[in-house]
């Protein structure tokens, strides 16, 4: 069972968020402040040498699991790919790999102390890693955390065409299996809404989040090993 966050890990009150949503700069990454600022929906994003920055957006994107937009090549790939999905399998790897810079990019908001903090999580049965495999090697993945029947996405990645797309397709399945309702993918972008996610305002989000924390969720290591053509 998941553990009550400690009453002593106070933050704002979100009507004090800055515009873009900012409502608190330090603190820590224990898991007591991690759980309690994820079921008051806040979650931590700032890059190497800044304080720790808690945030709030509104609007605030989400994904409604069943809702996940799977266009003519991704349904290729699922079918065609020889992929197959697992579970809390390498948790590790995939943060590892989420962590790595991108592109032109040569920093990461994914900080030494946020691999550590989120490892702590997985071992504690809070977070939870989706891989994508082609034969013994890891092509693409996602993680994040779980609480009541809402799971937090906090980032992936892709070392194939459709890779990490593949692991949401797989995250969306796995979580109807278990009646989750709510994927939380906090920052808007062009990608995430072509796969089906949508805006909903910090009102709306919270009072999902409530519900959703009255449900039991599914704390503990996740167990999928499935070809990816069973989701296509």
């Amino acid at each position: 069972m998941i553990a009550e966050p400690n009453k002593s890990y106070v933050f704002p009150s979100l009507e004090e968020a800055t515009p873009e949503g900012l409502v608190a700069v330090g603190g820590d990454l224990s898991r007591g402040r991690l759980l309690t600022a994820y079921r008051q929906g806040i979650f931590p994003w700032y890059s190497e040498g800044q304080p720790i920055l808690w945030w709030s957006p509104d609007p605030r994107t989400v994904l409604y699991t069943g809702k996940v937009k799977v266009s003519r090549s991704l349904r290729k790939t699922l079918r065609h790919g020889d992929l197959t999905i697992t579970m809390d399998s390498a948790f590790e790897d995939v943060i590892s790999a989420c962590a790595a810079p991108r592109g032109n990019e040569s920093e990461t908001w994914i900080t030494d102390d946020m691999c550590f903090a989120y490892c702590d999580l997985y071992r504690r049965g809070d977070a939870h890693s989706i891989e994508v495999w082609r034969n013994n090697t890891l092509v693409g993945g996602l993680y994040g955390v779980a609480l009541g029947d809402v799971f937090f996405g906090e980032s992936m990645f892709s070392r194939e065409n459709n890779a990490s797309k593949v692991a949401l397709v797989g995250l969306d399945w796995q979580l109807q299996q278990m009646h989750f309702r709510l994927i939380d993918c906090q920052i808007p972008s062009k990608h995430l809404f072509s796969l089906g996610a949508e805006s909903i305002n910090r009102g709306q989000f919270l009072a999902e989040l409530e519900n959703g924390l009255r449900q039991n969720g599914q704390p503990g290591r996740w167990q999928l090993d499935i070809s990816a053509a069973m989701l296509a």
